[in-house]
């Protein structure tokens, strides 16, 4: 690496939530977590307002209830994940071409 050079992380935190209330404003401002349900399942991700209340991704439905009483839980837009990330990757590599993807959320520039 040349001296000087600087590494980005670049990481869209609680993207799965954050685009299911991009894609519902109902869900605005409310605890939602995508994955999971009440009786079970794994929470995937949880939005800022769920993480608040303790709720986490790889957390247990049922754990994730009895934490945030209010949490909606939603079942994935992945189709939609996939074209919002492509977006913002496509805004990355028009500052550099030197972006290694290493999820659909994360990168490094």
């Amino acid at each position: 690496m040349p001296a000087g050079a600087i590494i980005l992380h670049a990481d869209l935190d609680a993207f799965y939530a954050s685009v299911e209330q991009l894609l519902d404003p109902t869900l605005r401002g409310r605890p939602v977590a995508v994955g999971g349900s009440a009786r079970g399942g794994v929470v995937l991700a949880a939005s800022y307002e769920a993480r608040r209340c303790g709720v986490s991704g790889g957390m247990p439905g049922w754990q994730a209830l009895r934490l945030c009483p209010t949490i909606r839980f939603v079942r994935g837009h992945f189709s939609e994940y996939q074209r919002l990330a492509d977006d913002v990757m496509d805004v990355l590599y028009d500052q550099t071409p030197a972006v290694e993807r290493i999820s659909i959320d994360e990168a490094f520039l």
